[in-house]
């Protein structure tokens, strides 16, 4: 790619709750922008991380501005992690591409409106290697994060956490995965090894994990008795079926009175869709970074879809992105794996240029593209 026609790329902020603070870092535009992409900003981008306008310019190229948000959606490319809201995507121009985390699967009716919009589309989260390996994740923060807040709770809520004549603390992961083999990980040394060097010095019990896939979540009878024993209950699981929980709420009233709830899976409630959708532990309320953390009264539980019971309670865990708690080294995170993906789309003069069946990385394009997926590509 050359100058003549440089590839325009708008960065907008994420308008969301305020708890939300992540911005692409300097370093990563600045590489960008050395590789020949016109880069707008939107006025104020990164300043939620403390950067100002002039650590972006300071980079030196000259390709790199600032504008209004209207400006900055009417480029070539959009480049944000949080996919915007509709009255942002309509100022998008027809033929131009978005690149966000999309999640082609579970939102079907940003599937349609992307497509009625006329806009091309490459999903960060559908970024996959030859054997369908994710390359834009985060998910040992996901795993970590998760359950660093919810040993905090539990310290909070159990006068006995620190106890040495307490009993191991039991943990039920639901799900096998990768996000489950960081949370295994994290659980072992209660998301922080300085707490737990502190408690085993003093002789307190550890914290046992038990990893429950299918073939037990689907039994009540298995289910009771593990439960009744559980101090915090992890959902970790992907499931190709979200239209029934794998924990029904009935199921929290065997959970202890201090046991806590961590939802890590994410999936959003739909009660409009033809085909209901529900979280894995249902009535869990839906977290962000304002608020993660739901004690049994939070009127947040008032508030869930008609289709969702919650009559049973315990502290819920959940928020949209886990990761983005540490913001900074969240944003350093997806850098660097963004890094070699979006080098080979300018290298390549743009989307529009990228065989999906030619290089490593248009191949990885090229199974992220909107104009490309289908349901019966999952």
């Amino acid at each position: 790619m050359t100058n003549e026609n440089p590839i325009r790329i708008g960065l907008p902020r994420i308008q969301a709750e305020a708890g939300e603070r992540r911005a692409f870092l300097p370093d990563f535009v600045g590489r960008l922008a050395k590789k020949g992409a016109q880069i707008l900003l939107e006025d104020g981008y990164g300043a939620s991380l403390g950067y100002s306008e002039a650590a972006y310019r300071s980079l030196g190229n000259d390709n790199i501005q600032f504008a209004r948000r209207e400006q900055v959606f009417r480029q070539d490319y959009v480049l944000v992690l949080r996919c915007p809201d509709e009255a942002s995507l309509r100022l998008m121009r027809p033929g131009s591409c978005l690149i966000s985390m999309l999640h082609y699967p579970t939102r079907p009716q940003r599937v349609e409106m992307l497509r009625s919009l006329g806009i091309e589309a490459i999903s960060l989260d559908s970024l996959k290697d030859d054997s369908g390996r994710r390359l834009v994740e985060n998910l040992r923060a996901v795993g970590w994060n998760g359950m660093e807040a919810a040993f905090r709770v539990l310290e909070k809520i159990r006068p006995d956490f620190a106890s040495p004549h307490r009993e191991a603390i039991q943990v039920t992961l639901l799900g096998a995965g990768a996000v489950a083999a960081y949370v295994i990980q994290a659980a072992a040394v209660y998301a922080s090894p300085a707490l737990r060097q502190r408690l085993f010095d003093n002789g307190v019990p550890g914290v046992i994990t038990h990893v429950l896939d299918f073939d037990t979540t689907c039994s009540p009878k298995l289910m009771e008795p593990i439960l009744r024993e559980t101090d915090i209950l992890v959902d970790a699981t992907q499931r190709p079926d979200t239209s029934q929980p794998v924990i029904p709420n009935s199921w929290i009233s065997w959970l202890p009175e201090q046991a806590v709830l961590l939802d890590l899976s994410v999936d959003p409630y739909d009660c409009e869709a033809e085909t209901t959708s529900m979280k894995g532990i249902e009535g869990i309320p839906q977290g962000n970074l304002d608020q993660y953390i739901f004690p049994p009264d939070d009127p947040a539980y008032d508030r869930l879809p008609r289709c969702v019971t919650a009559t049973h309670r315990r502290w819920a865990l959940t928020c949209y992105s886990w990761p983005g708690i540490y913001p900074v080294e969240c944003m350093e995170h997806y850098g660097r794996q963004l890094r070699p993906i979006l080098t080979r789309l300018l290298e390549a003069g743009g989307v529009q240029n990228i065989n999906p069946i030619g290089r490593y990385f248009e191949r990885i394009i090229g199974r992220a593209m909107l104009s490309r997926w289908s349901v019966s590509s999952v």
